[in-house]
């Protein structure tokens, strides 16, 4: 049932995501006007969802608003010192830890049923305190004003990914075609949930950080090529009870041409584009 606190912790969650998404060029600037021991604590502000959501529904626990009150402080120190010794190390622990946790789950048993989009909501605002607004990396694109560029960007690497999808998806066995028409309406509602709740996220995550970290160290080829390896070995576990070698194998597949479309222009928005699009039409016609 929806509630009030459902509504103002949902707002409060979506704020941080959407502002540095369509203000990119301004929340570096409000927190480097912040006292510096501020800087690093003010993303523990990221718990006041948990307390709402798990407040009204009775299921609040001391360890679990600890961990939304300290995680991001922790990834905000990190991506701060992130770069600092050349090493980078820090970005990638932090990388890793926000990966794992939103992969693997660890932390959706503190949300009651079918709430548990917070979770990845509140780890993707701790990325982008830490490495937007704090760390301010470079080269990350992340950017939802659209231009035309990245849509047809975006829509290129989709006429590039279709024919090895099908070829790879109906041969394994993976697709399954479904010829019918939903109508306009579910087929923009499907590509806009997906665009801001799926491709956006998972696209920041692995092209705008990790992949445009990796460059740094590997070059641009192993870089593509690595990050697709690793976008595709997070979906293992995605709609089967064993390791979806299936999956895995469709989506690094897919990875390649995502990461070719960030890599243009250096830009989430078309990326996202690809991926939203490739989700869409798996969901509306060949899952």
């Amino acid at each position: 049932m929806l509630t009030t606190a459902h509504i103002v912790a949902a707002v409060l969650a979506l704020l941080p995501y959407l502002v540095a998404a369509f203000f990119p060029g301004r929340v570096g600037g409000w927190v480097r006007r912040m006292p510096p021991a501020l800087r690093v604590a003010a993303p523990a502000l990221l718990s006041l969802p948990y307390v709402l959501v798990a407040g009204a529904a009775g299921a609040f626990r001391w360890e679990w608003f600890a961990l939304y009150a300290l995680l991001p402080v922790v990834v905000a120190a990190l991506a701060r010192g992130g770069g600092a010794d050349g090493g980078h190390w820090r970005e990638f622990l932090a990388l890793g830890v926000l990966g794992l946790a939103v992969d693997l789950r660890w932390f959706e048993g503190a949300w009651p049923p079918h709430l548990q989009i917070f979770n990845k909501i509140l780890l993707l605002d701790a990325g982008i305190y830490g490495f937007v607004a704090l760390r301010e990396l470079e080269g990350t694109g992340f950017d939802l004003r659209l231009r035309l560029g990245d849509v047809t960007t975006g829509l290129r690497e989709v006429v590039w990914y279709t024919p090895i999808a099908l070829a790879l998806g109906l041969g394994l066995g993976f697709l399954h075609v479904h010829a019918q028409w939903p109508g306009l309406a579910p087929i923009a509602g499907a590509w806009l949930f997906t665009f801001f709740f799926i491709a956006v996220p998972e696209e920041l995550f692995f092209r705008g950080w990790l992949q445009n970290l990796l460059e740094e160290h590997l070059g641009r080829r192993w870089a593509l090529l690595v990050t697709a390896a690793l976008f595709g070995l997070a979906h293992f576990n995605k709609r089967a009870a064993h390791f979806n070698w299936r999956y895995v194998l469709l989506a690094a597949a897919a990875g390649i041409f995502y990461g070719r479309a960030w890599r243009r222009e250096r830009r989430v928005g078309a990326s996202a584009v690809t991926h939203a699009s490739v989700d869409a039409i798996w969901s509306l016609w060949l899952r």
